[in-house]
């Protein structure tokens, strides 16, 4: 598969019931957290946790997929872990490193459509404006690899974080 679209969204990332796979910006116990990740464990229902916890500790940058449980249309949840903006000696390269395995996880499952929000910019408080331009990068490189995904999907919150996105992503088609 060549050709993978890479879009952003506004809206809510457990309800993108035509995708098929989920990207969850998990911490490294694979618990249910706050932010984006609460909102996940939340809606996929209690079997996750459980589930997810066998398999921690996820280094930072790692992937790891779980059943999607009960999120609507979601085949698959791929937790990755971000870098921590503040502790991390190289924030920029795991945060790369951190969607790439999650883009790399989700086509070897053969996922047509991923959704993904703005990996370590909630609590892990990595700034917007400086993680943005890394994530699409990263999904533009990683994008050529893809023999099955369809579709990278950046989900987000707020006028602000579209507006960084559609720039980002603009910027990269030139």
């Amino acid at each position: 598969m060549t050709g993978t679209l890479i879009t952003v969204v506004h809206g809510d990332i457990v309800r993108q019931p035509d995708c098929d796979g989920i990207v969850n910006a998990a911490n490294a116990s694979l618990m249910a957290g706050s932010g984006v990740c609460g909102a996940i464990h939340a809606a996929a229902g209690p079997r996750l946790e459980p589930y997810a916890r066998r398999f921690a500790p996820l280094r930072v940058g790692e992937a790891l997929a779980t059943p999607g449980f009960d999120l609507p249309g979601c085949r698959l949840i791929i937790h990755a872990v971000g870098p921590r903006y503040f502790d991390d000696p190289d924030p920029p390269i795991h945060l790369a490193r951190a969607l790439h395995s999650a883009l790399d996880l989700a086509d070897r499952n053969q996922l047509q459509r991923l959704a993904v929000p703005a990996l370590s910019t909630g609590v892990y408080r990595y700034p917007a404006d400086e993680a943005v331009p890394i994530l699409v990068e990263s999904a533009f490189i990683t994008a050529p690899t893809m023999r099955h995904l369809q579709e990278i999907r950046f989900v987000v919150t707020g006028e602000t974080m579209l507006a960084l996105f559609e720039q980002a992503i603009a910027g990269q088609r030139g």
